[in-house]
């Protein structure tokens, strides 16, 4: 009997081991963690070429970087393909898995509202109302005091027909000189007699967008930027978490990097939404980071291979890049308008904060002191004696209202040479000063000079502003050669009895700067892969440059503005022979000079590469073909046509 039981105990036991769940192994366990049915192996798919490499990769650095274990990478084979396939979009899901975009490469809902011109820039200050940082400060102090110009320049926009009308965007500022460590030793500059300039044009853009209608975001902190981008937790090797809710950022070259080291691989797919705010300009040859670094163009600055109209200038020095300017500070009230009372003291002020910006420059002040009152606004740390010579009146710093008192008093504004293009000499002359500046001979550059060593450009400065040499000129602007006496007393006694009345170009008061940008916004669309058709090839004069000569040159000449944006309408063959060029041969190559003519062995050369379509450039072998247009008196980035 008892032999029976056992034997049916076994038989039992049979049953139960052959009938039970398989054991659940570590393997299967990954795939239920991770939500893969299939064995984890790295799949074979020549959609995903980067697939094996980008596995290799995590396996030797998935601990560097927090960010890999918050998007549940745990070491395991199964937890490597779900981020590469789900998070980076570098492998192909499982079979039996749709294979969707990553959450960051999704699109968010687009909101179709119409911007609507505003009467207020109480937006603008929401970000920075209780802000200790002396920059914001300063952005704050001056969008106020100029608040209502700006909303009459709305009003006056609003009237016009034939302003187009574009959806609300949401804008991030995010000025990065201003922020980390960087932002602290800035700041601490602006409070010695630093550079204001760029400032100046951070304010002057937050109030743009605010009265066109947009959602503005202000922010100069690190923390808050990863915040409102949706940044991973980390160093920055994973990708932003969720799709990019700003249509548009504007930053600087230092927000740039912090940008991209916040958002990993998803900086290349938002890139198109970027504006670089760039004070000096940035040259196709130096921005696409391969050409530069084969033809000698790197630089610290460039190679970020955005389209080069991404750049914004402050002043149209760089036709390759967009003109965004700034507001000329008009000092001149209604009333005192109306009155038309220019009457100025024999009084100079010294454009110059610092005292390194005076070496070599006392007799020059001097010649100019013998028929003026001389003034400075040196800064000068307490207790430390002043350098400057005893027959100039040094006020210290002072505030933007103070300067503007003295001004008033002004007939002549002086420059040292430098800093170069700021925006005071605009304000000055709007407040109806006369400025004298040095000329420069040879011209400054990137190979004589040590501030534009260095800055990806190859541009030469004939003098210190030369906006206000070519585009204004007397009697507003006076440029001399500082080492001859009897050309700065002669042109001192000029300025003496000239009649130099304010003056401000459309393209710095608030109501071209207001149409100006709304034309950026409404036309300029780096993100989609077509070509350009604005400005509209209506406009388009092509021109044949003599040979060793940029295109800005050729058409600067005849009183035209180069248009890389209308380069690719003439990038063909038939142009060539539009222009009775017999061409023994035609090729696209890669290089920032072409398309271009060179008349030994008669061979004509096309762009193969869009992003260094280029005004800069000249080489003596070659002629170039210039895409050229008209523009609007006084508003140099547009034309009859581009509104």
């Amino acid at each position: 009997m008892e032999r029976e039981m056992k034997r049916v105990s076994q038989k039992i036991e049979q049953f139960n081991r052959h009938h039970q769940p398989p054991q659940t192994t570590a393997l299967e366990q990954q795939k239920t963690h991770t939500g893969l049915s299939e064995d984890c192996e790295v799949p074979s798919d020549p959609t995903y070429p980067l697939c094996a490499e980008k596995m290799e990769f995590l396996q030797l650095h998935w601990k560097t970087d927090p960010c890999y274990a918050f998007y549940g990478v745990d070491g395991t084979t199964c937890s490597f393909l779900k981020y590469l396939s789900q998070t980076e979009d570098f492998c192909s899901s499982s079979a039996g898995h749709n294979h969707s975009a990553p959450p960051w490469h999704q699109k968010p809902p687009v909101h179709t509202q119409k911007a609507e011109i505003r009467t207020s820039l109480a937006p603008l200050y929401e970000g920075v109302r209780n802000s200790t940082s002396p920059g914001l400060r300063f952005i704050r102090s001056r969008a106020q005091r100029m608040e209502q110009r700006w909303i009459q320049a709305g009003l006056n926009m609003r009237e016009r027909s034939n302003i187009s009308v574009s959806r609300e965007m949401r804008v991030l500022l995010y000025p990065g000189t201003l922020a980390g460590g960087l932002g602290q030793r800035f700041e601490a500059m602006v409070e010695r007699g630093g550079p204001l300039g760029e400032l100046v044009q951070w304010a002057d853009l937050g109030a743009s967008l605010t009265i066109l209608g947009h959602n503005v975001t202000l922010t100069t902190s690190q923390h808050l930027l990863h915040s409102l981008i949706g940044a991973a937790p980390g160093r920055g090797s994973c990708p932003i978490q969720r799709p990019l809710t700003f249509d548009l950022i504007y930053t600087d070259y230092h927000g740039l990097a912090h940008l991209q080291g916040a958002m990993g691989i998803a900086f290349r797919h938002y890139q198109c939404r970027f504006r670089i705010l760039d004070s000096f300009g940035t040259e196709p040859a130096f921005n696409l980071g391969t050409y530069a670094r084969s033809r000698e163009y790197k630089t610290l600055w460039g190679s970020w291979d955005l389209h080069p109209q991404q750049f914004m200038t402050m002043f149209p020095h760089t036709p390759d890049n967009s003109f965004l300017g700034f507001v000329s500070e008009e000092a001149m009230n209604a009333d005192v308008e109306k009155e038309d009372s220019y009457e100025k003291g024999n009084v100079a002020v010294v454009y110059a904060k610092q005292e390194y910006m005076w070496e070599g420059k006392f007799d020059y002040v001097k010649m100019i002191s013998e028929e003026f009152e001389t003034h400075a606004t040196v800064y000068s740390r307490s207790g430390v004696p002043s350098k400057l010579p005893t027959f100039v009146t040094n006020h210290g710093l002072l505030s933007q209202e103070h300067f503007v008192q003295l001004l008033r008093q002004a007939k002549v504004f002086v420059g040292l040479g430098f800093p170069y293009e700021g925006p005071a000499p605009i304000e000055a002359i709007a407040m109806g000063c006369a400025f004298l500046q040095p000329r420069f001979n040879p011209p400054h550059s990137s190979k004589n000079n040590n501030f534009y060593r260095g800055k990806p450009t190859t541009r030469k400065i004939s003098s210190q502003h030369p906006y206000a040499e070519e585009f204004i000129g007397k009697p507003h602007v006076w440029t001399v050669d500082i080492n001859n006496s009897t050309e700065i007393r002669q042109t001192v006694k000029d300025i003496l009895h000239a009649e130099v009345k304010p003056f401000t170009p459309r393209e710095f008061t608030c109501e071209g700067m207001l149409e100006r940008l709304q034309a950026y916004i409404t036309h300029q669309t780096f993100c989609s892969k077509t070509l350009p058709s604005w400005p509209p090839k209506s406009v388009l004069r092509v021109l044949l440059s003599p040979l060793g000569e940029s295109c800005a040159d050729v058409c600067q000449r005849s009183s035209l503005r180069c248009e890389p944006a209308l380069f690719h309408h003439l990038n063909s063959a038939a142009t060539f022979s539009s222009l009775e060029l017999n061409c023994s041969r035609v090729e696209p190559e890669v290089s920032h000079l072409f398309p271009a003519y060179s008349p030994w062995g008669r061979q004509c050369h096309l762009q193969q590469e869009p992003l260094l379509f280029s005004c800069a450039g000249s080489d003596p072998s070659f002629r170039r073909l210039c895409a050229c247009r008209v523009f609007l008196p006084g508003q140099v980035a547009l034309c009859p046509d581009c509104q």
